[in-house]
């Protein structure tokens, strides 16, 4: 049985090949993506030197002006309410100049606000690993296809669907939905997008069942 202490040896693994590595943690929304990928890099650092550092999909969610405009806020978290093409070439630099002497910033992204912040995510040169997580780094369509190009590995986190659900309603209440708005959400759009990422499953090269 895969334990949290595999996945630990495995991203050491991963890191010390030499020069800057990139691990990808997909996932449906609410299954535990970003849960795993702050306990990981928490724990690779410990008490030393920050060698790893979370840079979030999340951060490359287009603003809700510009999704006004496209006429997509209604399904805000869909493929196309992204930059795809801004976060693979993030991905690239964070590879290109990890032996630079230059700090690469990342966005992150805002939770109360649901807004992308730019460079919120400092990642220093000294940075061996690259944890990031989201919905669709294994999506094959479109500028995905080059996020999944950038990463040297994509870890696949599959959660009980009921607990799934459930997290995420409470996360929409938490951020100030109703329940019956935040319900309506989840069976409307976030359930949708789970169906789409759920499709890219055997694209992973491992598949880790939350929690450990």
């Amino acid at each position: 049985m895969l334990t949290f202490d595999d996945l630990l040896c495995r991203a050491r693994s991963l890191a010390g090949g030499g020069g800057r590595a990139l691990l990808g943690i997909a996932g449906g929304p609410g299954a535990g993506k970003t849960t795993l990928a702050r306990r990981l890099v928490r724990e690779l650092n410990g008490t030393g030197d920050p060698w790893a550092v979370q840079v979030p999909m999340d951060g490359f969610h287009l603003a809700d002006a510009e999704l006004d405009r496209l006429g997509r806020r209604d399904r805000k978290g869909a493929p196309d309410t992204f930059d795809a093409a801004g976060y693979a070439a993030l991905l690239r630099r964070l590879r290109d100049e990890a032996d630079g002497e230059d700090t690469v910033y990342a966005p992150g992204f805002e939770r109360v606000l649901e807004q992308p912040l730019a460079g919120a995510v400092p990642v220093p040169p000294p940075v061996r690993l690259v944890v990031t997580e989201g919905n669709y780094l294994l999506l094959g369509t479109g500028a995905w296809r080059r996020v999944r190009a950038a990463l040297d590995e994509v870890w696949f986190c599959e959660s009980d669907e009921d607990e799934r659900v459930r997290r995420l309603v409470a996360r929409h209440e938490e951020f100030g939905k109703t329940h019956e708005q935040a319900v309506a959400w989840v069976l409307r759009s976030d359930q949708r997008n789970a169906e789409l990422v759920a499709a890219t499953r055997e694209r992973a090269d491992l598949v880790v069942p939350l929690p450990l």
